[in-house]
């Protein structure tokens, strides 16, 4: 169990062997090169002002002006790198890309763009909530005219690119044929899948990886590297009405014409990139941003391809390089001019390639994820190249997640292949160290010689031994959140110094849970049933056995659904013999099933009719086991 939450305890100022991290820092890279600002201020049109975002109930969801604080100079509790990219990303309002397409930037953690057609906007990727894309969108309108949105476009299937769609249109309007949402093939699995199978885990590390329990300012929160935090606001999904599932597919909506690039299994499973042949533009989505970005999110997700990432940058330089005149992303800034587009796709091109090839090569020299991650280095040109700094993604945890994509989690030690628990290993590794007094003396004198790594190393072993002693969970807080202001990489920074606040204040709760109402709604009955068989507590489960039919009756099928041996399976199959129960209903109410509450009654009311052995519900209720939306990562 882990102790009460204690009272906030007041950080500490930068310890002078950080100081002299960061002054090396700001000898080492060229910031006197002030293209990116340049480009950022570049096509300001208006910024909203004051620029926090609320709900319907006054609740803050987006406060960019808590990031005023940057327009100072880099003090020394962060990376004067990161500074930098958070001063950038900060940047905010209404822009004009080129004539025509016009962003929001500074609104969430994404962009939205505006692509104005014949009568009305083609929205491309409408930020991760309906408040700061409705925001966005009044916006636009204030200095382009009330013109109606004509069309939707997700690029990908993470949801800080639709989550929003709510607050830039309805479901009726879609409905009706009034606004097409066009999305890559498989788009719709894979953004429910991402978000409700192990949802509940990854919203509560996106907790900790964009500081959400931090306060903004320059010992906490200064961004997460590619862009400043996701909002808090309410996710919406609206599913898509055109798929594009082919590379040089063509597309025109409300006069604008779109070609397409299949871009699977990068940056995310299901991705395309857009050329604007009429209007010289091209949108990388999210394979080309400011930054090197995850091959493995610290989220946590399926460990991405950056040889496919770097292919299909290839194939995008083949196909559009020589027509476009400006690029940009659904994150951070556009870059201009046909020379600095095909020069920033080639650098990051090779960003990914290199990182995938160097990796295999040491993997086939015997080279463990570690080894490999503390060795390797970028060459000189990818180094010292803005674009390609680990603001985001690290080349260190990128590296690990390469080897883990060809190799596993097994490194082929057999010291590796059977370990203990943090707990026990924690318990044992005090005792062989003197006790846990003597490991937090011991570390005092490594914290003073700015061996941070070793010092949390030690210290985690004696706050999963002995969670109650005070002294390692100080000192544990404050090596933390030494390595916190030292990080280049935003979502690092995140991580430490969200372990700091665990440990001096407890658990801090999931602000943002992405798995919301629509997402679960857009669950078709597979994905659902798979849903559920995800929270069946297995050894609870050992010995029931039941079986029910789900008839759906807008489409005719009939799903056999049984729990036996912890396991909940399904089938289409026609069955021999009766089930326990049939639930009647139809696809749309079907999602009612992952509500928690499968009373007759509740479903019921919910459109589903349940006849036969209704208590194959209850027992099916009694062995669920939804996750914990404010487990804590640091502590036991």
């Amino acid at each position: 169990m882990a102790p009460p939450a204690q009272p906030a305890q007041p950080s500490q100022p930068a310890q002078p062997f950080v100081a002299r991290r960061q002054a090396e820092v700001r000898e080492r890279l060229p910031f006197a090169d002030r293209q990116d600002f340049e480009d950022a201020a570049r096509g300001l049109i208006a910024r909203r002002e004051p620029n926090a975002v609320t709900d319907a109930d006054g609740r803050v969801v987006w406060d960019n002006d808590a990031y005023a604080f940057l327009e100072d100079e880099a003090p020394d509790t962060v990376n004067p790198s990161l500074w930098r990219q958070s001063q950038l990303v900060a940047r905010h309002g209404l822009f004009e890309v080129v004539e025509g397409i016009y962003q929001v930037r500074g609104l969430d953690l994404s962009n939205v763009t505006f692509v104005e057609g014949t009568t009305g906007v083609v929205v491309i990727d409408p930020l991760l909530s309906t408040e700061t894309a409705g925001a966005a969108l009044t916006l636009y309108r204030e200095h382009r005219g009330e013109r109606p949105v004509t069309g939707v476009v997700y690029t990908h299937s993470h949801a800080d690119h639709f989550g929003g769609v709510k607050g830039v249109t309805t479901q009726r309007d879609v409905d009706a044929g009034r606004v097409p949402v066009l999305a890559p093939e498989g788009f719709t699995a894979h953004a429910v899948a991402e978000n409700v199978y192990a949802g509940t885990a990854m919203a509560r590390r996106a907790a900790y990886m964009y500081g959400a329990a931090l306060a903004p300012g320059p010992r906490g929160q200064v961004g997460a590297g590619l862009g400043q935090t996701t909002a808090t606001g309410t996710v919406s999904l609206i599913a898509p009405t055109v798929e594009i599932t082919t590379t040089g597919q063509e597309e025109t909506v409300d006069g604008v014409r779109m070609v397409f690039q299949m871009a699977p299994d990068t940056e995310a499973p299901s991705e395309m990139l857009i050329h604007f042949p009429d209007l010289r533009a091209l949108c990388t989505a999210e394979d080309a941003t400011h930054t090197l970005h995850n091959l493995l999110t610290l989220r946590g997700a399926v460990v991405r391809d950056p040889h496919n990432w770097s292919r299909y940058l290839t194939e995008c330089i083949d196909l559009f390089a020589d027509t476009t005149d400006v690029a940009f992303a659904s994150h951070h800034w556009p870059t201009w001019g046909r020379d600095r587009v095909r020069n920033f796709l080639s650098v990051q091109r090779d960003l990914y390639g290199y990182l995938h090839d160097q990796t295999l090569r040491l993997i086939n020299k015997g080279w463990t994820g570690t080894e490999i991650a503390e060795h390797l280095r970028l060459p000189p040109a990818l180094e010292n190249a803005w674009s390609t700094r680990g603001y985001y993604g690290s080349v260190s945890h990128n590296l690990k997640a390469i080897y883990q994509r060809y190799m596993g989690w097994f490194d082929g030690n057999p010291a590796h292949l059977w370990q203990h628990t943090p707990t026990e290993a924690g318990k044992r590794y005090v005792e062989f160290m003197g006790g846990a007094d003597a490991v937090v003396a011991k570390a005092r004198t490594s914290f003073a010689a700015g061996d941070l790594r070793w010092t949390a190393e030690v210290l985690s072993h004696v706050v999963f031994a002995r969670p109650d002693h005070a002294p390692a969970r100080d000192l544990l807080a404050d090596t933390y959140e030494q390595l916190g202001y030292g990080s280049e990489n935003g979502t690092w920074r995140n991580f430490f110094l969200s372990g700091a606040t665990e440990l001096r204040r407890g658990r801090f709760g999931t602000p943002t849970v992405t798995a919301s109402a629509d997402i679960i709604a857009n669950l078709g009955p597979r994905l659902l049933l798979d849903a559920l068989a995800v929270q069946i507590n297995g050894p609870e489960a050992w010995d029931e056995q039941l079986t029910f039919d789900i008839a759906l009756t807008d489409t005719g099928e009939t799903l056999r659904v049984r729990l036996a041996n912890g396991v909940l399976s399904h089938t289409a199959a026609p069955q021999r013999d009766t089930a326990d129960a049939t639930l009647t209903t139809t696809t749309r109410h079907l999602p009612a099933l992952a509500l928690g509450d499968l009373t007759p009654q509740a479903l019921t009311d919910a459109g589903i009719r349940v006849d036969g052995d209704t208590t194959v519900l209850d027992r099916l209720a009694a062995v669920l086991d939804p996750g914990d939306q404010d487990f804590p990562l640091v502590t036991p």
